[in-house]
């Protein structure tokens, strides 16, 4: 059971609309294809009782074109111990089952509804009770039942011996501080499963401990017959237990199978990233943007030569594709694997001189993505063999209100200078320091006709940004204009920087 937009929508600062919450319901029913999902808590809010309305006629209509899905049975609600108030309210909401909170310890039934055990149960009855007669389906929560069975275990047992007598489908034991220990978990729900065989237990885990994913496993292999997930891990303080991870592993770990259809995960992962708000770590398993990259060379190479490095979680599975990251760590294999899914064929001196670009760009932090890629081959194999003139250091002051200056050390046949100039903007400034010393030196810059700045596709604001600048020869001739011009090109994670390396390009040319 996926209850994101129940106990997930207690996450901090995460309320998903009515159209959000049909969307995603969508998504996990007829795409992941989750055996049941929990929608909301009764009574909470008038938009919470719109979101409900919304799914249950969505799941009517698809139910009447198609019964054997039962979308609507698949559907529930969490509803409380308040006589009829919660029956009926899922009710007029058009719901059929209701996940009904009780208390699974004795310390929460004392100190927060001040009861006794019976009259808690007498209560349970009643609500029991008014849902069979109003076709209300009934499951069961046993709230706080892990420090329950650690501080009394008998008043675990009375309380399930009273519900085995009562009309209602499964019993559900949450872990809901994550305080559980996984052989604790193993052997409380051994404990309950053997004691009660006939007894269908779901297992709900918070991730407090980080002990989320691993505890639901021992759950099943202890005899749960159904465990509880979100997507992304959301849920009250740390969350629960990831619906990808969950599903990943109950197959890889434990060779059992699941309905549901893991290509479809990474889809609804972003999805609730982009509702909620909560954006997934990179590192998230099976969802998480970088889990299907290889960083390091020799991971590329091992791929290379026979998947060394691949394990059952192949992104495949996921609807994804195996990366290889282009940093300071990357090696030729990175590299050859990248400019073989482009159909780029390069030859081994050209190739290298772009793997020590990729490298020298690593040290300075970005991270090169095959978006980048074109833009690095482009440059580096447009650099003159021989450079007299080389731009050492350059300082840009700018600002709003502020005019630029630019300081210039540069090198010209082993020998360094050392100019400034002020401009209307950076690259301005750069310019006309650039224009002091050729005039000293005997150098005429040619006209800058025009200058166009890109970035790979996506928008990211660490993209390396290509710079080309398209200059006009200096030529007495009547030449056609295309002849009497020449491009050059720059590439950098800073556009000044990127047109300076374009002009750089262009000082060598004229020199």
């Amino acid at each position: 059971m996926d209850t994101t937009l129940r106990d997930g929508e207690q996450t901090h600062n995460v309320s998903f609309a009515p159209a959000e919450k049909l969307h995603i319901a969508r998504i996990l029913l007829e795409k992941v294809n989750v055996n049941r999902v929990e929608i909301a808590s009764a009574r909470v809010s008038e938009g919470e009782a719109q979101g409900v309305q919304r799914i249950t006629e969505w799941a009517k209509k698809s139910d009447k074109e198609n019964p054997d899905n039962d979308y609507l049975g698949r559907i529930e609600i969490l509803g409380f111990v308040d006589e009829d108030k919660s029956v009926r309210w899922i009710k007029n909401q058009g719901g059929k089952v209701i996940n009904l909170l009780t208390k699974g310890s004795m310390k929460h039934l004392t100190g927060q509804l001040r009861k006794t055990p019976e009259t808690h149960r007498k209560d349970i009855a009643t609500v029991i009770r008014i849902a069979g007669e109003e076709g209300v389906s009934v499951n069961v929560y046993l709230e706080d039942w892990s420090n329950g069975y650690r501080d009394s275990r008998q008043y675990v047992y009375d309380i399930i011996d009273f519900l085995r007598t009562q009309d209602i489908r499964r019993i559900m034991v949450p872990d809901t501080l994550g305080v559980m220990y996984p052989t604790e978990v193993y052997e409380a729900m051994t404990d309950l499963t053997s004691r009660y065989p006939e007894i269908h237990f779901d297992f709900h885990p918070h991730n407090d401990y980080g002990l989320g994913t691993i505890n639901v496993l021992e759950a099943i292999r202890s005899g749960a017959m159904g465990v509880h997930t979100t997507v992304n891990c959301l849920g009250e303080r740390a969350g629960n237990a990831s619906l990808a991870e969950v599903a990943a592993n109950i197959k890889d770990q434990l060779g059992l199978k699941t309905q549901i259809v893991e290509k479809n995960l990474f889809l609804v992962s972003r999805v609730v990233e982009t509702f909620s708000g909560k954006r997934v770590a990179h590192n998230a398993p099976v969802t998480g943007e970088d889990v299907f990259t290889q960083t390091a060379g020799i991971h590329a190479d091992g791929d290379k030569k026979g998947g060394l490095y691949e394990s059952a979680l192949l992104p495949k599975r996921f609807g994804r594709k195996r990366s290889y990251a282009l940093g300071k760590m990357a090696g030729k294999a990175s590299l050859e694997n990248n400019l073989k899914d482009m159909g780029i064929e390069l030859s081994d001196e050209n190739r290298n001189k772009v793997l020590a670009r990729i490298i020298e760009l690593g040290d300075q932090k970005k991270m090169v993505t095959p978006d980048d890629l074109p833009f690095i081959i482009n440059d580096v194999l447009n650099i003159p063999e021989n450079n007299p003139v080389r731009f050492d250091h350059i300082t840009i002051t700018t600002g709003k209100g502020v005019t630029p200056i630019c300081s210039l050390w540069l090198t010209y046949n082993g020998k360094q200078y050392k100019t400034t100039g002020s401009g209307d903007g950076g690259y301005d400034a750069f310019m006309n320091a650039l224009t002091v010393w050729t005039k000293d030196a005997g150098f005429t810059i040619p006209e800058l006709l025009d200058y166009e700045v890109r970035i790979p596709p996506g928008g990211q604001t660490s993209a390396l940004v290509e710079c080309k600048i398209t200059w006009k020869k200096s030529t007495t001739d009547k030449e056609d204009f295309t002849m009497a011009t020449f491009q050059t090109t720059g590439v950098d994670p800073d556009q000044t920087v990127a047109a300076i390396n374009a002009t750089e390009k262009m000082i060598n040319i004229i020199k």
